[in-house]
């Protein structure tokens, strides 16, 4: 981790930062699974980013205006959010189309945000696909 990043990470509550790099971690593990090699991680608007040649950045934050909540952005220029709306339903709450919305007290649901990591890691592979591809 760079010590930019790194420094961000340790910025957060204890608890925050814990949930975001679980969330980190998911996103390395997807890039990993994904054999997405030139994956770099860095600060884009102050946030932890993930930024890959083949997809649209991915970008994690939380928001002392909503301790409550935390985010997992995407590029609102996408079809990402639109489709994992479509894919999931209410299994996410949203923002818009630029962001999952997760609380802080409820459990991550892994499986669906991987994929959802994913179709964004890989996302200029998939855009011309109906539904990404999924």
């Amino acid at each position: 981790m760079k010590p930019i990043v790194k420094q961000k990470f340790d910025s957060y509550p204890d608890a925050i930062s814990t949930l975001l790099l679980k969330v980190r971690s998911l996103i390395l593990l997807v890039a990993k699974e994904d054999k997405i090699e030139d994956l770099e991680e860095t600060l884009k608007w102050g946030e932890p980013s993930y930024v890959t040649k083949s997809g649209s950045t991915v970008r994690i934050d939380w928001k002392k205006k909503s301790p409550e909540r935390y985010y997992i952005y995407f590029n609102c220029k996408t079809r990402l959010v639109d489709t994992f709306k479509e894919i999931y339903g209410d299994t996410f709450n949203y923002e818009g189309n630029r962001a999952i919305v997760l609380k802080t007290d409820s459990t991550i649901p892994v499986m669906e945000l991987k994929h959802c990591i994913s179709l964004s890691l890989r996302y200029h592979q998939l855009k011309h696909l109906p539904l990404l591809g999924s």
